[in-house]
């Protein structure tokens, strides 16, 4: 039996781990909404948000930062008035991770409920 990508948690990932293989993101791609993205130099995973206004803008990324904080896996954000653009990537990794992807699902089932 396969635990989904949201019941996961991340792992820590000592310095040196390699970053997991083009094919293996790309199949984890596919557990995770379709507007995420991985970067053409397949080191980043990426999406874009919207949101009706600048109130649930802020509380979609207060949730996103308890996601975070509770994982210990942190994204890179911009966010304006009704819009949010993030980036996972495992710095010690100098890649992707699964880590970047069970994060990426956990906000999936946030944005399901908003």
């Amino acid at each position: 039996m396969t635990v989904s990508l949201r019941d996961r948690h991340c792992q820590p990932l000592p310095k040196g781990t390699p970053a997991i293989a083009p094919e293996a993101a790309r199949e984890l791609l596919k557990q995770l909404d379709p507007a995420w993205r991985i970067a053409e130099d397949g080191k980043t995973l990426r999406r874009a948000f919207g949101f009706k206004d600048f109130y649930r803008t802020m509380a979609f990324l207060n949730a996103v930062a308890w996601i975070a904080n509770a994982e210990d896996h942190h994204p890179d954000f911009e966010a304006g008035y009704n819009y949010c653009r993030m980036t996972f990537s495992t710095h010690t990794v100098g890649g992707l991770s699964e880590n970047d992807f069970i994060c990426a699902a956990k906000i999936d089932a946030l944005d399901d409920k908003a």
